[in-house]
Formats: C-alpha cells, sequence, structure tokens
C-alpha cells in the first residue's frame, strides 16, 4: 500500500469548468479517508486525476515517494470502483475477477490464488461459475470489489459504489468495505453525497465544494468545531439550524446574539472562545448563529419561545419547525403530541452554539479542550474567506476572448 500526497492540484476542463481548485492533502498508508460534497463539488473528478483517468493542470501528486502526474493510470497501480460497476456479461465471476490480473501477465498460480482469497473475503466462492446476469445486485457490487482486490493495489478509490442500493444493501456493503479496508489494510479513498456515510466509515473525512477543500478532519472534529458555516451546514442530519445578519451585543443580563425580537444568551465557554471579542461584540457587526437540532427540544421552559409550523419525522426522532420571530425559524427535538399551531418552549444547549462571520463565512470561535488533534498538517490548514475562495476560482478559470462586432 502507499501514501497520497496532492500539492495544488488544479482541474480545468476544457470546457471552462474548474472542477478543483488548489487542492492539497495528504493520506497516510492504510488509511480510510471519505471524500464529501454536493453535486459537482468535484468528488468524482479529485478521485479520476489521482487515478489518471483524467489529467490534472496544475499541481504534483504522489503515490508513496513518485511523483505521478505524467505517469499513466496502469503504472499508477490505483484501482478505482465505479458505482453500477459494469462486469463482462460474457464470461463468469472468476473470469471477471481474474481479468486485471490477466491482463497484467500475472501466472496461473498466483490468478487462482488471489481470487481465492479474495472470493472467500467477499462470500463469493459459491457463485464463481456463474455469469453476471445470475447475480444479485448485491453480488454484482461484490465482484467489482472482488476484481479491485485481487490486483493488490496501492490505493483503493471508490466512487460513490453503492448508491444505486437500497437501504439494507447499502448497510450490509458499507459493512463489507470497512471490514476489507481492516483485513487488507488498505488505503481507502471513499466519495460519497451521503455524509452520514461517510462520517460512519472514515478515519477522516474531506469536505468540498465547488472543487475547493473546505476542511479535512476528523468526524468528531467536523461536527464540533467546523472552520465554516458550509462545513457546519453540510455535515449533520438534520441540518444546522442557521441565523443569518446577527449581532453581538452586550444587555444588562450579559452578551447575547441579538436578530430582531430575538436575544440568545452566550454562555461563558462560548465567550471564553471568541477569537476578537472586541470585534464582534456592540460593534454591530453581522454573524451567522448555528446551533443545530439536537441541540434544540422543545420543552415547559427553555430561553426562547415558538410556534410550531410543521412537523416531520426522521431516523425514528420527531422535528417541529417553530417559527420563534417574522422570517426566523429553529428545527428542535419534539414529540408526536405537538400539532402545527402549538406554542412551545425551546430548551437550547447553547454551550454548542456556532458563530460564523456574516461576511467571511468562517468560524469566529477558537479551538478548544474538546479538540481532539490529529498529526496531519491539514488539521491546521487555514480555510478561505468566502470572497477570497470566489476570487481564487475566477483568477484560475480561463478569460472568454471578446467576440467581434458584426459589420
Amino acid at each position: 500500500m502507499a501514501n497520497l500526497k496532492l500539492k495544488g492540484v488544479n482541474k480545468l476542463f476544457p470546457s471552462g469548468t474548474l472542477a478543483l481548485c488548489n487542492v492539497s492533502l495528504e493520506l497516510s498508508d492504510k488509511e480510510f479517508v471519505a471524500v464529501v460534497g454536493a453535486e459537482k463539488s468535484g468528488k468524482s473528478t479529485l478521485l479520476r486525476v489521482i487515478a489518471g483517468l483524467e489529467e490534472a493542470t496544475a499541481g504534483e501528486i504522489y503515490i508513496g515517494d513518485k511523483e505521478v502526474s505524467s505517469v499513466s493510470p496502469k503504472e499508477r497501480d490505483v484501482a478505482m470502483i465505479f458505482r453500477n460497476d459494469t462486469l463482462y456479461p460474457t464470461i463468469n465471476v472468476f473470469e471477471n475477477m481474474a481479468f486485471g490480473l490477466k491482463l497484467r501477465k500475472a501466472p496461473h498460480a498466483v490468478v487462482e490464488q488471489r481470487v481465492k482469497v479474495a472470493a472467500e473475503m467477499l462470500g463469493l466462492t459459491d457463485v464463481l461459475s456463474r455469469k453476471p446476469k445470475q447475480l444479485t445486485a448485491e453480488q454484482r457490487q461484490r465482484v467489482a470489489l472482488g476484481r479491485a482486490i485481487v490486483r493488490e493495489p496501492k490505493l483503493y478509490l471508490f466512487d460513490d459504489p453503492i448508491a444505486g442500493l437500497d437501504s439494507k444493501l447499502k448497510a450490509r456493503m458499507r459493512n463489507i468495505i470497512i471490514n476489507l479496508q481492516a483485513r487488507m489494510e488498505g488505503t481507502f479513498i471513499y466519495a460519497t453525497k451521503n455524509v452520514n456515510e461517510a462520517l460512519t466509515m472514515a478515519t477522516r473525512v474531506i469536505v468540498l465544494r465547488e472543487g475547493v477543500v473546505q476542511q479535512i478532519d476528523t468526524p468528531a472534529n467536523l461536527y464540533d468545531y467546523p472552520a465554516n458555516a458550509y462545513v457546519a451546514f453540510y455535515i449533520g442530519s438534520p441540518t444546522i439550524n442557521f441565523i443569518n445578519g446577527a449581532t453581538v451585543e452586550k444587555r444588562d443580563e450579559g452578551v447575547c446574539v441579538v436578530y430582531k425580537d430575538v436575544c440568545i444568551p452566550v454562555p461563558e465557554k462560548i465567550l471564553a472562545r471568541f477569537a476578537a471579542s472586541e470585534e464582534y461584540i456592540g460593534t454591530g457587526k453581522k454573524v451567522i448563529f448555528g446551533i443545530r437540532p439536537e441541540d434544540v427540544k422543545c420543552a415547559a421552559t427553555g430561553v426562547l419561545s415558538g410556534v410550531v409550523s410543521s412537523k416531520a419525522k426522521e431516523d425514528d426522532k420527531v422535528y417541529a419547525d417553530c417559527k420563534i420571530a417574522e422570517g426566523v425559524s429553529l428545527l428542535a427535538c419534539c414529540d408526536e403530541s405537538l400539532s402545527k399551531g402549538d406554542g412551545v418552549k425551546l430548551d437550547c444547549d447553547l454551550e454548542h452554539m456556532y458563530l460564523f462571520d456574516a461576511e467571511t463565512r468562517l468560524t469566529i470561535l477558537e479551538r478548544d479542550d474538546g479538540y481532539k488533534k490529529t498529526d496531519y498538517a491539514d488539521a491546521d490548514a487555514q480555510a478561505m474567506a468566502y470572497d477570497e475562495e470566489e476570487k481564487l476560482k475566477s483568477d484560475l478559470k480561463p478569460v472568454a476572448p471578446p467576440t467581434k462586432k458584426k459589420r
């Protein structure tokens, strides 16, 4: 297996689409890292650039200690597993799994041994003689995994491989992939839109937005210490509650986040984390207040009052959308008895509030002792301010030549 390093990698397609922008990251040998982001965030492009299926426009890629930016995909020794990976329909499972090894002219005994071991690991021993059309969807995906395993590559790249399966099959395939990585001690990079999938499978997660790395850290650190509002929004389900355009003011009762008639007290624990209190408290500078729905509960008493606008169930939990001011609502945990129009009190765990600069969208809270620092340099990488990120992307895109006026 091998470690991986990217330095300032860009990918600009001929159409002018900037898919990756100044991507730098580092993975250690035998690590399991997930890549998450919305549509067109660059997840698949990142994997394809690492594999050599797409050529980086700029930057350096190292697999092990070798710079591979100009090396062919075959010589990079990387296996890529796609969603609904296509098997060869005219040959059986054994031949499908052995195909890559035979292309590389591996000795017959090596082919036999590796396919046998992979089939045992993946529960495919009894179907080696079957054709793909005789397999279930889960078995076909296992065969695709087996085809990668037998090659024993340096890196395994998974491009949302289980997205097309139903929830039960997804759960089983997740367990298979996790156990596979542990048994093989491989270096796995797993791209997915499913945030919960990433958080439960990987030791670290890369958050991408429009080709730009927003943050790389452990699931717990991303959840509790997001670098910016986008990471806070993307990590967690249901998504975080935001109040945009609030201010931080001193009141008789202490320091509060204020928006219209809403006044939210700021606990000492949060005040102690202010990176530049004099810049925000009492200055009128706008902030984004955030609190996760799981930290807000409909109760008999609470710091806020609201009216239930709607109610929904997610993952066996019931949430109420509660209007607390004109144009401002918070999603809160509740019980089944609440109905639309009911007045409620909101008990908020304010020690878990988030605060971001409304302009830069960066966090204004420093890390405290709850942050579990890793040994990776990525943990200390500074996220760019929103306007800086947009300018960088704009600068990297080609400028279209002026159109000639018709005479």
